[in-house]
């Protein structure tokens, strides 16, 4: 069996298998060779562990056989680990919580974020209730029960904080789809106190879901055609969606049929009055707004009422020094005003405390025993640990206060 090679990007890799055994530029395997194989014949073996495979955007384990019906659209990509794209990359363009999160009272410094746990880890494409796959949102209630957006599994699992063991699915699971009990790709979720709810992002679907009481018999589309990525609820019970394809984020009451502009809606652009692809926002208490402007690099805070932004973390272009950020997703808060940035780029949790000019790495960013890889949502629980979504890790860490 024969395949073709190119290099379409800086460190990538894409591959098809051909039936014209001429054409220059190719490889021999074995009929039954494995990933593991194909990445040894490609990169060598010294090099091999530094790609990771996906066809038909899902993630290839080593042992998985390699698939022979591929085409020049269908292709087996190997991207190096160091330069995966964001997840929500679904047209190959540079796309890349609770934020109802109890803030802790004494909030964590940098050297008490020194003791971690694992709370969940994939092992390649299984769907098992112990397993995720490229988890997005995170969000924590009352009884310290996590609740995740498992994006790649198209579901929400809810997780108990004192057990190796999820509790259940409490909303699709039921593959991929569009039908009102499954979801595709979830980004996010909350939970509405206020009537007893959880509130979904269904991304590729474009609708945002209420599931009550986490029964998936009688869920309710409340917003449809739209590109949401984060969510976050006020203390009146009003919702905020992100929505990155029209760079805005609206307001939404009960009963609105196009909620109200309350960041951006200028078109695309890095103005303080414009977004680029915003993902994960956070509302305060004093109803001013926080997005992660990811494409711009920057954390935007938009006041109540506020028709312009301000910068309040990176904004000084794509970087990994303390005053920028690389494409950033879960945002933050705590009752003193520091802020909590997951540097998705930087494998890294950035805070700023307020009066500093830059931020201070809390978790990840060293390459060693606190390495992240895609950080996405972040919570805090009632106990004051910290939640970070350990995403191209396929697991949620979890960092105690000691």
């Amino acid at each position: 069996m024969f395949a073709r090679l190119t290099c379409t990007k800086t460190n990538e890799v894409t591959v098809w298998f051909l039936r014209d055994q001429n054409v220059p530029t190719k490889i021999k395997i074995n009929s039954d060779s494995d990933i593991e194989s194909l990445k040894e014949v490609i990169f060598g073996a010294t090099n091999k562990g530094q790609y990771q495979a996906t066809y038909k955007a899902k993630t290839l384990k080593p042992s998985v056989k390699v698939p022979q019906d591929t085409t020049d659209d269908i292709p087996i990509v190997f991207t190096k680990i160091g330069n995966i794209p964001p997840l929500l990359d679904f047209s190959q363009s540079n796309y890349p919580t609770i934020r109802t999160a109890t803030i802790p009272k004494n909030p964590i410094t940098t050297n008490q974020i020194s003791t971690l746990s694992q709370i969940n880890q994939r092992n390649g494409q299984e769907q098992e209730l112990n397993q995720l796959n490229h988890p997005e949102g995170i969000c924590i209630d009352n009884d310290n029960s996590i609740y995740i957006a498992d994006l790649g599994n198209h579901r929400i699992v809810k997780w108990n904080c004192n057990s190796n063991t999820p509790s259940e699915i409490i909303a699709g699971g039921y593959g991929q789809g569009n039908q009102t009990n499954q979801l595709s790709y979830p980004t996010d979720i909350i939970f509405d106190k206020g009537n007893n709810s959880f509130i979904i992002s269904d991304l590729r679907n474009e609708r945002v879901i209420r599931y009550f009481d986490q029964n998936q018999t009688n869920p309710q589309i409340i917003i449809s055609n739209i590109t949401c990525h984060g969510l976050t609820i006020d203390n009146n019970g009003f919702i905020y969606v992100s929505d990155w394809k029209k760079n805005e984020v609206r307001r939404w009451k009960h009963g609105d049929e196009s909620g109200e502009l309350v960041a951006g809606g200028n078109g695309k652009g890095d103005h303080l009055n414009q977004l680029n692809e915003p993902t994960y926002i956070f509302i305060d208490e004093d109803y001013s707004l926080y997005v992660s402007d990811n494409q711009n690099h920057r954390v935007m805070k938009w006041k109540k009422d506020a028709t312009v932004g301000i910068i309040v973390v990176g904004g000084n272009g794509k970087g990994d020094s303390l005053k920028q950020l690389n494409n950033p997703y879960g945002v933050i808060v705590d009752h003193l005003g520091q802020i909590y940035v997951a540097d998705w780029g930087n494998h890294r949790i950035i805070r700023r405390r307020q009066g500093k000019e830059e931020g201070e790495i809390v978790v990840g960013g060293n390459g060693q025993g606190n390495q992240l890889n895609g950080p996405t949502g972040l919570s805090f629980d009632n106990e004051e640990s910290l939640y970070v979504v350990d995403s191209l890790n396929h697991r949620i860490r979890k960092y105690f206060r000691i």
